[in-house]
């Protein structure tokens, strides 16, 4: 009979064997701060023009080099589940905003670095929460006061331009003006008259070769495909859409069929070719210049396509099959019937073109009805072109937010240094013991001037003591010049650096939610892990002396 050996009292005699407990101060609210904040210190690196790049490789190992936080959190698979409520808030922020997730790790890692030190000074969990809720909504409500430039008319290309020049700043540095002007002339090009605008409707193609400057925007699809058949020009084009293969058609039960002679096998594949000619036929007739499938086209297809001259496309992804419906007008058909009138789409012309090595099939459609644009980026490098993907996306989701609300407040650490200077002097009004936090929200939000300083390599608390002292004279746009020698600041809505209102307005939400969250946590329980052993991450390796051992 096996001897029972009691469990030690406590929490862990109610749960399994292997289940991990941790309470109190020390063990489970410090080691989460401290987690937080290494997250917050790792992309805090990576925050404004003069950001430093993260090289990741993930489980596919797969190469990225970029300063997007939204990038380096998506790449990571972190584990910690204090960590993780930053990442959940970071990405509440790319979805709501598309832009700024690095701006809510930063201040969440800030505000909980403060929280560390009030709680090692004596005050408790629910007083810090307080504070801070009390210096966010008085932050709130300061924040629209700053508002320094609004744009009214988002059908203005120059004012758009100015208003998305700032986001693509962080990414693309020195390039901000030329892909400013892509990006505003895209959105505009496409802006629906009545519903919102769609984010998914400005298309990314990138092609090796040339150079940046060489980068166009296309009104319309363009397809890094070649063409099925031997037509690849056609202008004013009626176009039949797909999703099925252009070829003989399948029966969908099986038959047999009993030939005797050598005419009876001669009759039947020309009743089969006769039956795919007079498919093909029907859609000439019906006006059809270009065909385009979601499958394949059989040969004997291409060979009747090419004798009614028609261009043949093939698309191999069925959300290119229809985007390029929503793009042309057109209906997407199952089987090869001829379209109407009402399901045929029109572009002003479909061609095959070249850029560098790689042959593009584009479908342009001239005029305002264009509802897709596509902007194609020529680069060196593919991971130079997705650095540059990714500041266009930024760039996108700035115009969004813009058709929604168009204000503005001064970038460059300028809006977060005039918040501080506000907020801790409510501070030193409030009477409990609330003030503490209250203050250390303000100091919170230093944290962005002091983060562009120390990554341009200039002392922070200079700049931080100039920003302060011309703040207090009023000048309330003042913030920090990156281009200028040592410590320099600069009025930056007169240089054109202006951020999102609501940017920050949600990001200091988001953040502040995730920071009382983890600050709320005294205990964490962690339950035995289910399943065996991990496999290991180069994949199963063969059997020895099976297999895998033949080529040696």
């Amino acid at each position: 009979m096996a001897l029972h050996v009691p469990k030690a009292p406590g929490v862990s005699q109610m749960l399994k064997e292997g289940a991990r407990y941790f309470s109190g101060l020390d063990e489970a609210v410090y080691r989460n701060i401290s987690a937080c904040k290494q997250f917050a210190e790792t992309v805090r690196t990576a925050y404004g023009p003069n950001g430093m790049n993260k090289m990741i490789i993930n489980e596919q190992e797969k190469l990225f080099v970029t300063s997007d936080a939204a990038t380096i959190i998506r790449e990571l698979d972190v584990e910690h589940p204090a960590a993780k409520l930053m990442i959940l808030a970071s990405q509440m922020q790319e979805q709501e905003i598309g832009d700024g997730t690095n701006f809510v790790i930063i201040f969440s890692g800030a505000l909980l670095e403060g929280g560390e030190d009030l709680l090692r000074m004596g005050l408790t969990s629910s007083e810090i929460v307080d504070g801070y809720e009390l210096a966010l909504e008085k932050a709130l409500e300061i924040l629209p006061t700053l508002t320094c430039y609004e744009i009214k008319d988002y059908r203005n290309e120059a004012e758009v331009e100015k208003g998305i020049k700032t986001s693509i700043m962080s990414k693309q540095y020195g390039n901000e003006d030329f892909l400013a002007k892509l990006i505003a002339k895209a959105c505009v090009s496409i802006l629906p008259e009545k519903t919102t605008f769609n984010v998914d409707n400005v298309r990314v193609c990138k092609i090796v070769g040339s150079g940046m400057h060489n980068s166009e925007v296309v009104q319309g699809m363009v397809f890094k495909r070649l063409v099925e058949g031997d037509v690849t020009k056609k202008s004013q084009a009626k176009i039949a859409v797909y999703t099925c293969a252009v070829d003989a058609m399948q029966t969908e039960t099986k038959g047999t069929v009993l030939i005797k002679t050598a005419d009876e096998l001669m009759n039947f594949s020309r009743g089969e070719e006769n039956l795919l000619e007079e498919q093909i036929k029907a859609l000439a007739e019906s006006g059809v210049d270009v065909i385009v499938a979601g499958a394949k086209f059989g040969d004997m297809a291409v060979h009747y396509i090419n004798k009614y001259k028609m261009m043949a496309v093939r698309l191999r992804s069925k959300f290119d099959v229809r985007r390029l419906c929503k793009a042309v007008g057109a209906t997407a058909l199952p089987r090869l019937t001829p379209p109407t009138r009402e399901e045929l789409g029109y572009a002003d012309d479909v061609f095959v073109n070249e850029l560098g090595d790689t042959s593009v099939v584009i479908f342009r459609i001239d005029g305002r009805e264009s509802r897709i644009a596509t902007i194609v980026i020529r680069g060196s490098t593919d991971n130079y072109m997705d650095d540059i993907e990714r500041a266009i996306d930024d760039g996108v989701n700035t115009f969004k937010i813009i058709t929604r609300d168009g204000r503005f407040v001064p970038g460059a650490g300028a809006t977060e240094i005039e918040l501080a200077r506000q907020i801790t002097s409510y501070g030193e009004m409030q009477p409990g013991l609330e003030q503490y936090a209250v203050k250390k929200f303000a100091t919170a939000l230093q944290t962005f001037a002091k983060t562009l300083a120390q990554n341009t390599g200039v002392k922070a608390n200079e700049v931080i003591s100039k920003l302060f002292a011309a703040h207090e004279e009023g000048k309330k746009n003042y913030g920090f010049d990156i281009d200028g020698e040592g410590a320099a600041i600069k009025d930056v809505v007169e240089a054109g650096i202006i951020d999102l209102y609501l940017t920050k307005f949600w990001g200091m939400k988001y953040a502040l939610n995730a920071t009382n969250t983890i600050l709320k946590v005294d205990q964490i329980i962690m339950a035995k892990r289910a399943g065996g052993p991990k496999p290991p991450s180069g994949g199963p390796k063969p059997p020895s002396g099976g297999a895998g051992d033949d080529d040696e």
